[in-house]
């Protein structure tokens, strides 16, 4: 469902937020970062990130799973992002930071634990990890997306079983696009 309305929209999406200014949430992540750090730019959409933390000096990779973001988001961006699911993420230690920046919010709460293990897995020792959802707790759909919202109760309870992550901050922000009234829930996670 969520795909079918990416591949029907891409153009649409990526237009909408491929020029939304998200410094104000880079500079918490990049601050917890290594000089040179590699960085995965997880669920990318536009590439609109994974462009700016390759222009700040980072070795980003990134991967989405709708074949026509991943076309934009290549084409934005200049790098080779890989067309891929959570679920595939087989990374071990490979990460100095994880940027989800609404990305996770459409993996379902069945699949979720399943993915923020695997990325979990993939991010190093020391390293930083990003992800937003919008405010909320449960599953719903919306205008043919699948979105799985969650508050600081639901993201504890989400990052309890990973046993080496811990939640370093949460903070709400407006959404940034004019066009929209939505709450996100922010976080940085790091890896012990």
């Amino acid at each position: 469902m969520t795909l079918n309305y990416y591949r029907q929209h891409a153009g649409r999406f990526f237009t909408s937020t491929v020029s939304v200014d998200m410094s104000a949430l880079y500079q918490p992540f990049v601050a917890a970062l290594p000089d040179g750090a590699t960085v995965l730019d997880a669920g990318c959409g536009s590439g609109r990130d994974s462009k700016a933390f390759a222009g700040m000096g980072y070795r980003v990779e990134a991967f989405d799973a709708s074949a026509q973001m991943v076309a934009l988001a290549t084409e934005h961006s200049g790098l080779a992002v890989q067309e891929m699911h959570f679920d595939q993420l087989d990374a071990v230690a490979r990460y100095d930071g994880i940027w989800c920046c609404a990305s996770l919010l459409h993996v379902s709460q069945a699949e979720l634990p399943d993915g923020m293990q695997r990325l979990a897995r993939a991010l190093k020792p020391g390293g930083v990890w990003y992800v937003s959802f919008k405010y909320g707790d449960g599953e719903r759909v919306q205008e043919g997306r699948h979105f799985t919202d969650l508050n600081e109760a639901a993201l504890e309870r989400l990052v309890a079983p990973l046993k080496t992550v811990r939640i370093t901050s949460t903070w709400q922000t407006a959404d940034k696009r004019p066009d929209r009234n939505e709450i996100w829930l922010n976080a940085l996670l790091r890896k012990i």
